[in-house]
């Protein structure tokens, strides 16, 4: 029990487990001081302890990984998706890590950005295009296998990058490549370059037919009335259609149902600043939080209807996601009739409720749901308060800022509070100042007018009610 206690890092079992190794230790001769010396020694220990000659090699396994994350970052976490590419939950948290640089490396103002595939950049796997960008690997497209990808990449090692979906069809061998992983490429984001993805789609059984006219007629020699074998001298490439594009909703689904993942956006983006304020807990830390209450702001991905064999009620199982990874929300009777209108596959959610404390569940904790709300509805709802943080002692660059943040936040009222952080530098926060008389509208674009005015950092949504100490400002 105590080795367990240590293993979860459970304070409250290891301090209880820790009293009566002491005790029966007494009771059996030992000295009281040497046995909470002892007791002392284990639960430092436990907390992460090995011999010496291994604390050395990780240690310098730490600087080589720190190092080379710090002065290469874009090539470094291109490894690390590489690394863990069979694995969705770990690729979307090393992509949330992208985003989530600047914390630790001010010179990444925007993060790395994680791109879709391309056929002209991309290789197998992931690839560092710059030093701010990473390309998907072509080789975890679901549905293109490595021959396809062979072809592609010589292909294109041998005439230069593709210009257009035609031509690209032509230089590739289609034996390798055939319908159904173009079709995989398109929605993953791989042809980009030549279209739309709604229109190469549309497009793509008459190129096909065309190019394969081509390859048949040069195959029996047929290609040229000069014998030149330039297929392009008698054939000209036939337009792709115009058609709608896909909404973003539609082009996000079918991206994630080729590459398991959202890369050209996700649908939490339009909300960032909403999902910072809630993100202390995500589904990366689950196992943290065992037997806690919770706030996640998620997108549900998948929705099954269950039947109990208890009482034969309805209950829901959903599949939710964050920037970090995924998680399991369990909705019983009530609280699922309740919000199963909201719980709808791609919803954008708030949700509350539970983490399993249970001990079967500490590996891989579900969720029981509470209440669940969609997320566009959170930033007017009072929860949210905006926050400018000031260190003491900065220099603003304009002595009229606060005149104009005032203007912008009178011009835009709201239900947010206005706080204003004032950051020391040894880390320790002073008292939260709150205005009395202003609340604000906390949409992106006010959010990105303070920003503009403060710094990107110091301008961000937080909890209305996080037990801050919320002073009233006079006057502000």
């Amino acid at each position: 029990v105590l080795r367990k206690a240590m293993g979860k890092k459970i304070a409250s079992l290891i301090r209880e487990e820790l009293q009566q190794f002491i005790t029966k230790a007494v009771a059996r001769g030992v000295e009281k001081r040497t046995a909470e010396s002892l007791a002392e020694q284990i639960e430092t220990f436990g907390r992460y302890g090995f011999n010496l000659s291994h604390s050395v090699a990780y240690s310098l396994i730490g600087y080589h990984t720190a190092w080379l994350k710090a002065h290469y970052p874009a090539e470094f976490m291109a490894a690390m998706l590489s690394a863990v590419v069979s694995s969705t939950d770990d690729v979307v948290k090393y992509i949330g890590e992208c985003r989530e640089l600047p914390r630790y490396l001010p010179k990444l103002d925007d993060g790395i950005q994680v791109l879709p595939p391309d056929v002209n950049e991309s290789g197998w796997k992931f690839t560092a295009v710059g030093e701010t960008h990473i390309r998907f690997g072509l080789g975890a497209i679901r549905g293109v296998g490595s021959s396809a990808v062979k072809s592609i990449l010589t292909a294109r090692e041998a005439s230069g990058p593709f210009t257009a979906i035609f031509e690209f069809l032509e230089r590739v061998d289609l034996r390798a490549l055939n319908k159904r992983a173009v079709e995989a490429l398109i929605a993953a984001g791989a042809l980009d370059s030549f279209g739309y993805r709604a229109q190469l789609l549309a497009g793509l059984d008459t190129a096909y037919s065309e190019i394969s006219a081509r390859n048949a007629e040069e195959e029996a020699g047929q290609a040229s009335l000069f014998g030149t074998g330039d297929a392009s001298l008698e054939h000209k490439d036939p337009g792709l259609p115009n058609v709608p594009k896909w909404p973003e909703q539609e082009r996000l689904k079918r991206e994630k149902e080729a590459l398991g993942f959202f890369i050209s956006g996700h649908p939490l983006d339009r909300f960032a600043e909403v999902v910072r304020a809630f993100d202390s807990v995500n589904t990366v830390n689950l196992k943290e939080h065992l037997g806690q209450p919770l706030e996640l702001a998620c997108v549900v991905t998948k929705v099954l209807r269950q039947i109990s064999r208890r009482d034969n009620s309805e209950w829901g199982k959903i599949t939710v996601e964050d920037f970090h990874g995924t998680a399991t929300v369990l909705a019983f009777k009530d609280t699922w009739q309740k919000y199963r209108e909201t719980l709808q596959q791609d919803a954008v959610v708030l949700i509350s409720g539970k983490v399993s404390g249970r001990e079967r569940d500490e590996e891989d904790p579900p969720i029981f749901l509470d209440e669940a709300v969609l997320l566009e509805g959170v930033p007017n709802s009072g929860q949210l308060a905006l926050q400018i943080e000031l260190p003491i002692g900065v220099e603003l660059d304009d002595d009229d800022v606060f005149a104009r943040a005032k203007e912008v936040l009178a011009a835009h009222p709201g239900t947010a509070p206005v706080e204003l952080m004032l950051g020391s530098d040894n880390g320790v926060a002073a008292p939260v100042l709150r205005s009395r008389t202003l609340r604000a509208d906390p949409s992106h674009d006010n959010i990105e007018a303070l920003q503009a005015m403060f710094g990107k950092a110091r301008v961000r949504l937080v909890r209305a009610a996080d037990g801050r100490s919320g002073q009233d400002a006079e006057g502000y």
